[in-house]
């Protein structure tokens, strides 16, 4: 599984994007930028998501109990 970082960063430098440019047409900081690429925690999902809409992605939570359920719906 990819992580956030890796794939932020992956998809900007694609694009060639700088961390700034990223920023201004995501709409957000650009120490948003630089969390998310640094792998910090506590970061805003909703400036998250508008970082990820870029790139046609989004991050939504999900309950472990469901995951559950659907891996033993997925078992022979």
């Amino acid at each position: 599984m990819e992580k956030l970082a890796e794939f932020v960063k992956q998809r900007r430098k694609q694009a060639q994007l700088t961390q700034e440019d990223l920023a201004y047409r995501a709409g957000v900081a650009l120490t948003v930028i630089r969390k998310i690429e640094q792998d910090k925690g506590n970061l805003n999902l909703e400036k998250v998501n508008q970082v990820l809409k870029m790139f046609g992605h989004e991050l939504a939570p999900v309950n472990s109990r469901e995951l559950n359920f659907e891996n033993q719906d997925s078992r022979p």
